[in-house]
């Protein structure tokens, strides 16, 4: 069962760095191509000038242990050790400079892919997901991507290049048991931090569980904040956040320890290789075979080897920790789209007449076990209005979520124009709809911004006109900033009802050719409601409309209303025929009405001010 689990991770860690290579030579991008080309020029040449250092050192050593000959032969020894000194350092320096920008692109397009694809995916996985949790996975998988490209690319292939020459070099000038005897300690020293690196990948592993465990409780408590104040749990919420850090904390030390027993260990081993070949080598300047140069040399080709190899076991520790770190990223690149646009679908034109929307017999669930619209059939004409009405539950807003193809329907089909929206582009079909939510989430942006997200690009005056179709453009110049001023996190500087008129005004900006109008004057005061109904009715006057409502007295002015329970349609009709039937529709039309008279006659309670005011 072991063996299985380790060659699973060898596995998904080499389809991460299979995942990454293409990066390394991306295409389309020649002059970064010839990037990757000249860096590895420089690679090679930086390394064959740091195998002839030692040479030249050697040589002026025998010339000065001599004592023979004039005192320029020494002198251009040490100009020539000096200046070739500088040409390994310079031909490495060049050669990271040269990569730099080949690394900086591939973490640059890595992280947007990610980011796109995350746009991509479906409604169902952005429910599920912690938005901390996810946070950290692309942060560290970005930063992992850096660590790779950087350290393994250019320091451990360098390496391996240089142990190839200094093995040549060994044999060549001494013979072939200093080679072995060097290959043997280099091995040694490589498995055995492979193997202690890879025993100890699981502290890492759960390091990084838990510190996302533990951002996700951080921000999730602080986008509630204002819950944790109601109920006074700040107490609570610093356990719960202390309890995951001290999780991770256990897990660093464990990490940190081994650590330094990994270090321990590789030193052991390089003392012991060094000593074997200066042994082997002293013995020689004692039986005259080798002189004072010679030994001189050996020394200073096995220190000059083993640094970079001191360097390569932190190399392979964060290379590994780095793959780590990039498999929930490329996981996360690798999680399949559930909404995908077919390989002929086909563009709806944003712009044009009204859109005709059918829903022929829809079924569809969340989850399999469980349907909650129970075959749903209706049409809505071009320029028609029709309101959805019924309890809390009973799918209206999931019928907007399903035009909207954010879940694919579970049976029957619903079509605009004709078209199945499943045989037209995701991209299209979004910008001919228009949608105010009944829950606004607001950019943490300029009210500017957040109007103009409904048509990027538009100018002040659009947005400014928007704004004044949607009852707000007075109160915004009232703020000391005007169309400056940032909202905040989630819009949480403005009241409910002052969010909703800045989704109306996105909404009215974008000009949609089906307008969807989810609750979308719920959190408005009645004299406002009813103004803003009439900028609403004036937008809605050339489009196909929508309006899904809890409050009856905001669709009596419908084509058709639909009475929604359970999933499926209990009536449907227009006001005056509904209260006529004396049926659903008729009783909640009675309950609110009792409801309306009954608040009417109680004093208002004076709600608590925003922060901007209303």
């Amino acid at each position: 069962m072991a063996r299985t689990v380790d060659i699973a991770k060898s596995e998904s860690s080499l389809a991460t760095v299979r995942s990454l290579l293409p990066y390394l030579w991306p295409k389309r991008e020649p002059g970064l191509r010839v990037r990757v080309v000249l860096a590895s020029l420089c690679l090679v040449l930086a390394k064959v000038a740091t195998v002839i250092i030692p040479i030249l050192y050697a040589r002026a050593v025998d010339v000065l242990s001599a004592k023979a000959g004039p005192l320029a032969v020494p002198a251009a020894l040490i100009v020539a050790y000096a200046l070739v000194r500088i040409a390994s350092s310079g031909f490495g320096e060049l050669r990271d400079a040269l990569f730099a920008a080949v690394q900086q692109r591939a973490a640059r397009v890595i992280s947007r892919e990610t980011f796109e694809h995350l746009h991509n995916l479906s409604m169902r996985f952005h429910l599920d997901r912690q938005t901390g949790g996810l946070s950290r996975i692309i942060l560290r998988g970005t930063t992992g991507i850096q660590t790779v490209l950087r350290l393994a690319t250019f320091n451990v292939l360098p390496t391996l290049l240089q142990l190839l020459l200094t093995l040549g070099v060994l044999w060549r000038l001494f013979d072939w048991r200093y080679a072995l005897v060097t290959l043997l300690a280099v091995a040694g020293y490589v498995a055995f931090t492979f193997a202690f690196t890879g025993w100890r990948l699981k502290f890492r592993r759960q390091m990084n569980e838990t510190d996302n465990t533990a951002q996700t409780h951080a921000i999730d408590s602080l986008l509630n904040y204002e819950t944790v104040k109601y109920f006074g749990n700040e107490a609570h919420e610093s356990r719960r956040f202390d309890a995951a850090l001290a999780t991770y904390e256990r897990a660093a030390v464990r990490s940190q320890v081994t650590l330094n027993a990994l270090n321990f260990g590789q030193a052991t081993i390089i003392a012991a290789g060094l000593a074997a070949i200066m042994l082997m080598a002293a013995r020689g300047v004692v039986a005259g075979t080798l002189n004072v140069g010679q030994f001189v040399l050996v020394n200073t080709y096995l220190i000059q080897l083993y640094q970079p190899l001191n360097f390569l076991g932190f190399v392979y520790r964060e290379f590994k920790q780095a793959l780590v770190d990039m498999e929930q990223m490329f996981a996360l690149l690798r999680r399949p789209q559930e909404i995908r646009d077919r390989a002929d679908a086909r563009p709806l034109p944003r712009e044009g007449a009204p859109l005709a929307v059918q829903f022929d017999d829809v079924r569809f669930g969340y989850d399999r076990a469980r349907e909650i619209l129970h075959g749903i059939s209706f049409c809505a004409a071009p320029g028609q209005k029709v309101a959805l009405v019924g309890p809390t539950g009973s799918g209206k807003s999931t019928l907007s979520r399903l035009l909207f193809r954010f879940y694919e329907v579970g049976g029957g089909s619903i079509r605009i124009d004709g078209h199945d929206v499943r045989d037209l582009t995701q991209a299209s079909l979004r910008a001919a709809i228009g949608v105010v939510p009944q829950d606004t989430v607001l950019f943490n942006d300029s009210i500017r911004y957040n109007i103009g997200y409904g048509r990027p690009g538009a100018s002040d005056v659009e947005i400014e006109q928007a704004a004044r179709l949607a009852q707000i453009h007075d109160f915004v110049l009232r703020l000391p900033e005007g169309y400056d001023t940032r909202v905040g996190e989630r819009g949480l500087k403005l009241s409910g009802g002052e969010k909703q008129r800045v989704a109306i005004a996105r909404t009215i900006l974008k000009n949609p050719r089906l307008l969807i109008l989810d609750e979308a004057t719920s959190a408005l005061d009645t004299a406002t409601e009813q103004d803003i109904g009439a900028a609403l009715r004036q937008v809605a006057r050339n489009r196909t409309t929508l309006v899904i409502a809890h409050r009856l007295s905001t669709v009596i002015d419908a084509d058709e209303i639909l009475v929604l329970r359970e999933g499926v349609i209990a009536e449907r009709g227009t006001h005056a025929a509904l209260l006529a039937r004396g049926g659903v529709y008729a009783e909640m039309w009675a309950a609110q009405a009792e409801a309306q008279e009954r608040s009417s006659e109680r004093p208002e309670a004076k709600a608590p001010a925003p922060v901007f005011g209303s």
